[in-house]
């Protein structure tokens, strides 16, 4: 069983954009307990099956990343793609959290195993990259500073404990959507410090660099604003602030205890998922 891991990003600062149109991004890559599982057997052929409370967001699509992360390391390395993929969905879809990337990411770990696929981790970086700009870094699954539209990872200091809570409020958001609303001149780079000695440190960090993105994902889901107010107020949050290109905000504690708390008190119509973040 492959876990694939949802990715939050701690801040995300746009600090350009390339002549073929893509962002150059400055952000601080983490990943959580909420995962998807992806389970791999030998078949005559290649399969996926879906379950979980969250598959019948990509019930349907006849060619999603699994599929395509299947086929594509197939034809690199020169197999048949032969699998009978299941993959269990708790992730929600279209929420910031890459859930679709690292589903991607656990096929490939997961196939390269099946198939003794051997492959040079530089090229598994590169086939991963012809994905998508999120899948090497749930490939790498750890935290990890982000340059380039995605592909350039640098490990990122260690990340003090700490528990998060996750809440979406039931709005699906297309990633191409929310860059085109983007306004505004572009960010520039900080220079990230070797350690943050404790959360405060790490907070802080946080709150000076923020989501680029939040303003133009806001225009587009009004109820986002109302996620970070309502997060903002609940008790013992120590920051608040969108994952990604949304919908789906998260807040920062000191324990578990104190997220679950968090949770339990937001809206029922809200998914939520308090947990917490984990090295590797």
């Amino acid at each position: 069983m492959q876990l694939a891991r949802a990715k939050v990003n701690l801040w995300l600062k746009i600090v350009g954009r390339r002549a073929d149109g893509y962002h150059l991004l400055d952000s601080l890559v983490a990943f959580t307990d909420l995962s998807d599982s992806l389970k791999v057997d030998p078949s005559d052929g290649l399969s996926l099956a879906l379950e979980g409370p969250e598959a019948a967001g990509i019930d349907g699509e006849a060619d999603n990343l699994v599929l395509r992360a299947a086929r594509l390391l197939a034809d690199r390395a020169g197999v048949s793609p032969r699998a009978a993929l299941s993959l269990t969905k708790h992730i929600p879809v279209a929420a910031g959290l890459g859930g679709g990337s690292a589903d991607a990411a656990a096929a490939l770990h997961a196939l390269v195993d099946l198939w003794r696929v051997a492959l040079p981790i530089e090229e598994l970086f590169d086939l991963a990259a012809a994905l998508g700009a999120d899948v090497p870094m749930c490939l790498a699954g750890r935290p990890a500073l982000v340059s380039g539209v995605g592909e350039v990872l640098r490990p990122a200091p260690p990340l003090p404990p700490c528990a998060i809570l996750l809440v979406n409020p039931r709005m699906p958001l297309a990633t191409p959507e929310v860059f085109a609303a983007r306004r505004g001149p572009y960010s520039v780079v900080t220079p990230v410090p070797s350690v943050w000695p404790d959360l405060a440190g790490l907070v802080g960090a946080l709150a000076e660099r923020g989501n680029d993105l939040t303003e133009a994902a806001i225009s587009l889901r009004p109820a986002i604003a109302d996620v970070l107010a309502a997060l903002g107020r609940t008790e013992g949050a120590r920051y608040a602030a969108m994952s990604g290109s949304g919908a789906t905000c998260f807040a920062l504690y000191d324990d578990t205890a104190a997220a679950r708390r968090a949770a339990a008190g937001l809206p029922d119509r809200w998914w939520r998922h308090a947990g917490r973040l984990v090295s590797a």
